[in-house]
């Protein structure tokens, strides 16, 4: 880890794409550290060391402090990068709006992914998993609908991209997948093909295989 300089922590197509695509929104310079997130505690052991629950995305700040959360890292990175325009900033309609939908992604979908992609960490019942699977992933479809339907017709989730589109960019390549999207979340469906079309963006998707490389 590089003093004066960020590092984040990742593994590509996993939730530090989140914190990947802001930084490179925001033009702020870090060094990205692969981690094998499927290849045991042993391969897991620089995060560990760092983040002791063991989880993409952890941000190692330029002073050495480490953060974790992706909606902390964003309201973080926010303050570094005003301009940027990640979080609307003014209070206001649009702020209160981002805040609420912010909070319902990493605290209603996100954490049914939590559960719900590995279960054997909670449950040793085969049974059980396989409910506990099933459970979470229909309620993640619920959640995604419940987002669908208060949005409107606009390529971004709040009239201008902000840190939202982000989580909608990459969370629509997770279960249930694009293709449920398309036919079932028309609008959500699209904040992500505009997410994936950005140029800014372009390396961060192709490092994530959301896109093909050129």
């Amino acid at each position: 880890m590089s003093p004066g300089s960020y590092t984040l922590l990742g593994s590509p197509g996993w939730g530090s794409a989140l914190v990947e695509a802001a930084l490179t929104h925001c033009d702020l310079r870090f060094a990205y550290e692969a981690i094998d997130m499927k290849g045991g505690a042993a391969a897991r052991g620089k995060l560990t060391r760092i983040n002791p629950l063991g989880e993409v995305p952890t941000l190692v700040l330029p002073g050495g402090e480490t953060m974790t959360e992706s909606a902390a890292i964003m309201l973080y990175l926010a303050d570094v990068a005003p301009g940027a325009g990640l979080v609307p900033l003014t209070p206001g309609a649009r702020r209160t709006q981002f805040l609420r939908w912010l909070a319902f992604l990493v605290a209603a979908i996100y954490p049914t992914f939590t559960y719900g992609d590995d279960p054997s960490r909670y449950l040793t019942s085969k049974a059980a998993q396989d409910e506990l699977r099933a459970a979470t992933d229909a309620i993640r479809t619920r959640h995604w609908s419940q987002l669908e339907a208060a949005l409107s017709p606009d390529p971004w989730v709040l009239g201008g991209f902000t840190a939202l589109d982000i989580y909608v960019t990459v969370m629509v390549h997770w279960r249930p997948g694009k293709a449920w999207f398309q036919a079932n979340c028309p609008k959500l469906d699209a904040v992500a093909e505009a997410g994936l079309a950005l140029p800014k963006l372009r390396s961060v998707w192709e490092h994530n295989k959301f896109i093909g490389g050129a």
